[in-house]
């Protein structure tokens, strides 16, 4: 653990940059317990959200998906052997409300539109799946907790309830993902509803008085046709709107509650609410954009009434989908080092608003995947051919994940942002292992970009001002070429750009005491430790 820390002085020298990061001495109150605001977090803040269509590959090896996709299996089993719990994976999304069961087909038999430029991956317009679909859970590293997604794109009850059916027999007490250590623990009716009036699922001006009264009915058929039981796994996650009006009288949480939502027959079954949310719209946006502090918070704090409403109801509240930039991410941009500063900053501050997790969306050749599960055979920036494919790898924002994960670690974790609300550019966050302090994060969000090649790197020191002083600590680092690089990426002087996902190269940290400085790079994060 950290020694006692009565405050933080972080004395700003920022060498060749725009008036806008000039800053004075930063001093920051570090508690040596645990505050009042500090918010208990889940090892499995950081989680997955897949789209639906192209799971099996996401998974298994095609084409008889008969073994697991080792790829996927080493990138998760990372991260749970940080924590000691594998993220959670929800598999749905825009799928969701395209899949019908059929034990006619070989697993999956999906009908994709034709890749474009600014859509390289496409989703699946139409999507058959057998049994074997669902029990490839059984792939995923042991103590995965699972949501999974149920059509809802008809108000036809019959797909759903068969579904449901199929899901549930792969999560029996002798099924094939429950004897693989799976846990099945919600089911979602329904992609973000509150677009149906707009892609096609419903008529135009669909409402959410509407949508209450059709999720109850065909949410009750399952609960009618199934063995759910209230107070028993698997509970229901509720609404997973893409948007939210805050309450004013549309699509929201507020509205939801109003309208009657839980006090529905099926409503009685939700232990968590999940919303979507993406930091901004496609298609186009800078690196320094994404990185911003700022804009970050400014996102994310307009959720905090929600929140609050979710929690008055005594239920979680989650991201059961979100990432950069929606339709899949933004060339250059998603699968940049500076989307890893992103994603580290965005999971925490979540995490300190009360957000139980974040569900990080993936698929097939998205722009903003954490890691790319199987090899691709046209570029995701544009769709160009690639001759050869390119391997399975993990993208920059993978190391965030590893690092987040690391931070938290698999002792209890009390997460709290630390003040910095005179610096535009550094984020910090305490994690208190119990009461007391254990680790710091500290966060540079200045893009330095490749185009500043040959200059002089900008740069943050930071003071420790201890009682006692003297502590020695040990410095881990994310080190990042450029905000815009695509690889080369380091935590702690180790590598996972392998073939197998595993880590590579030997560990490299730093000793200090903590009366001297810690330099913090543009475009870094650096984690201090005892």
């Amino acid at each position: 653990m950290l020694p006692s820390i009565l405050l933080v002085a972080i004395a700003i020298a920022i060498v060749g940059v725009d008036r806008v990061y000039a800053q004075s001495t930063l001093t920051i109150s570090v508690p040596l317990t645990a505050p009042t605001q500090a918010v208990s977090v889940s090892p499995a803040l950081l989680s997955f959200s897949i789209e639906g269509d192209r799971w099996p590959e996401w998974v298994a090896n095609p084409p008889s998906y008969t073994t697991r996709n080792d790829f996927t299996f080493n990138a998760l089993s990372n991260l749970g052997a940080l924590t000691g719990l594998p993220p959670n994976i929800r598999v749905g999304a825009n799928s969701e409300d395209r899949i019908q069961l059929d034990n006619t087909v070989n697993v999956v038999q999906a009908s994709f539109p034709p890749p474009t430029a600014s859509l390289p991956y496409p989703e699946a317009s139409a999507v058959l799946v057998s049994d074997g679909y669902y029990t490839l859970s059984r792939f995923l590293p042991s103590g995965t907790h699972m949501t999974w997604g149920l059509n809802f794109g008809t108000t036809n009850t019959a797909p759903a309830i068969a579904q449901a059916k199929s899901i549930l027999s792969t999560f029996s007490s002798t099924g094939a993902s429950t004897a693989a250590g799976i846990s099945l623990d919600l089911l979602e009716l329904g992609n973000e509803p509150d677009l149906y009036g707009t892609n096609g699922h419903r008529t135009s001006g669909y409402s959410i008085s509407q949508y209450v009264s059709e999720w109850n009915t065909v949410m009750s058929a399952i609960i009618s046709a199934t063995s759910l039981k209230t107070g028993v796994r698997p509970f229901i996650l509720g609404l997973s709107f893409g948007h939210s009006d805050h309450g004013v009288g549309e699509f929201s949480p507020q509205q939801a509650f109003a309208d009657g939502y839980l006090t529905t027959n099926a409503g009685k079954f939700v232990t968590i609410i999940s919303q979507h949310n993406y930091e901004g719209g496609c298609c186009t946006a800078l690196v320094s954009n994404l990185m911003s502090k700022s804009l970050t918070r400014s996102n994310l704090t307009a959720f905090t009434s929600d929140i609050q409403a979710v929690k008055a109801k005594g239920l979680k509240y989650i991201f059961g989908e979100t990432n950069s930039y929606f339709n899949h991410g933004v060339p250059s941009v998603s699968d940049t080092g500076g989307a890893a500063v992103w994603v580290v900053d965005y999971t925490l501050f979540a995490g300190t608003l009360g957000i139980a997790n974040m569900f990080f969306h993936e698929g097939i050749g998205f722009k903003y995947n954490l890691f790319q599960p199987v090899s691709l055979n046209r570029s995701i920036e544009d769709a160009t051919p690639l001759n050869p494919p390119v391997a399975a790898h993990v993208q920059p924002a993978y190391y965030a994940a590893i690092v987040i994960a690391e931070f938290l670690g698999s002792s209890t974790r009390n997460l709290v942002e630390l003040s910095t609300t005179s610096s535009n550019i550094i984020s910090a966050y305490a994690l208190y292992s119990g009461t007391s302090i254990s680790r710091v994060l500290l966060i540079n969000h200045q893009a330095f970009l490749s185009s500043s090649s040959g200059s002089a790197r900008p740069s943050v020191s930071v003071f420790f001002s201890l009682s006692g002083g003297g502590k020695t600590v040990q410095i881990k680092r994310l080190s990042i070429p450029f905000a815009d690089s695509k690889s080369g990426l380091k935590w702690g002087g180790q590598s996972y750009e392998t073939s197998n996902a595993l880590v590579s190269g030997s560990l490299v940290t730093t000793s200090q005491v903590l009366t001297d400085p810690i330099v913090v790079s543009a475009t870094e994060v650096v984690m201090v430790t005892s």
